[in-house]
């Protein structure tokens, strides 16, 4: 009975936090959301810079780096996920993600433009109430360098990806396909 108890307040109080989801989305989305461009812009300077090869390390340190710096200011979790990682350990989505990315694959099939697809929930995780965040991630030209058809790579990009990444399932994609999704749990 007393495992009860906190979920019965929990479950109280989600209406006055429901009320409050579209304030929690866009503070959450104002906050998270300018790690992507930066992301991008950082993978198109390295492409340029260094050919794509000497980019591989921007997706997989810098990247992460600028997420991490945004997960430290903000106390939040906050990640890349897929539903065909480069990197499992860190990219791998949890059920709920999961189900997201899957949705997100749906509505894109139906016509919704990737750039708008997004979630936003308020769960209870441990007892207690967190803001679940997913916004879609699509496939852009200097994504296709690495992530395009496994038979359009370079034989020395792939070699060099392999060593990077050897359990690799992020190629295939074309543009404009959802590659994967930045995703965010907010305590409240």
């Amino acid at each position: 009975m007393k495992f009860l108890l906190p979920a019965t307040l929990l479950m109280a109080a989600l209406p006055s936090f429901a009320q409050d989801l579209a304030a929690l989305t866009a503070e959450t989305k104002k906050t998270v959301l300018p790690v992507v461009p930066k992301v991008v812009n950082a993978m198109q300077d390295a492409v340029a810079d260094k050919g794509v090869a000497g980019a591989i390390p921007v997706c997989k340190e810098q990247a992460p780096a600028l997420i991490k710096e945004k997960r430290q200011e903000t106390g939040w979790d906050i990640r890349r996920v897929s539903l065909r990682t480069r990197n499992a350990e860190r990219a791998t989505p949890d059920l709920w993600e999961a189900r997201q990315l899957a949705d997100f694959n749906i509505r894109a099939a139906q016509g919704e433009k990737i750039d708008s697809l997004e979630k936003s929930e308020i769960v209870s995780i441990d007892g207690k109430p967190v803001l679940r965040y997913m916004k879609a991630l699509p496939v852009g030209d200097v994504c296709l360098k690495c992530h395009g058809p496994a038979e359009t790579l370079d034989a020395g990009l792939k070699s060099v990806l392999t060593a990077a990444y050897p359990h690799d399932q992020a190629t295939g994609y074309t543009k404009g396909q959802i590659r994967g999704a930045l995703t965010v749990k907010r305590p409240l």
